[in-house]
């Protein structure tokens, strides 16, 4: 494994966003972040999660858990499987539509299609907005874009 030389905060920080899930929050624990505002926590929690130093890292820890457990997405696809088609309820059990539905969210986001949908549904609005600037009227062509990220990695 190449050695990285990260600092202790860094590496504490991706400790801390693997097990959390939260870039923002291991930002806060990792580092001083005391004084600082929710935006500025959030940007530089951005900022660490787009160094390259981190981002191996990050996917070092991954990897490392990913062979620890013997853990295999084809494993949790399985399980996931299981547990929609056990939410999917018989003659004595209703169905809890709920169960069913995040487990079926859990193999897309596994497989990354949750992302795929997000980019399609995105590509959707730009160009909606593309034929609204074609389409008006008074030959104003400028229009306004809103992007919104979502998911937990938009901190």
């Amino acid at each position: 494994m190449t050695e990285l030389k990260l600092t202790p905060k860094q590496e504490q920080f991706c400790q801390l966003y693997i097990e959390l899930g939260n870039a923002s929050e291991a930002y806060r624990q990792a580092y001083d972040a005391d004084s600082m505002s929710e935006g500025t926590v959030n940007t530089k929690a951005s900022e660490l999660l787009k160094n390259g130093k981190i981002t191996v890292r990050l996917k070092q820890i991954r990897t490392h858990h990913q062979v620890r457990h013997n853990i295999t997405v084809d494993m949790l696809l399985d399980e996931l499987e299981q547990a929609r088609l056990a939410a999917k309820g018989d003659e004595t059990r209703r169905p809890q539509a709920n169960v069913m539905i995040a487990a079926t969210m859990g193999k897309a986001k596994i497989l990354g299609l949750d992302r795929i949908s997000r980019l399609v549904a995105k590509k959707h609005e730009l160009e909606i907005a593309k034929i609204e600037a074609e389409n008006n009227e008074d030959g104003d062509n400028t229009v306004q874009i809103n992007i919104v990220r979502v998911g937990k990695d938009a901190n």
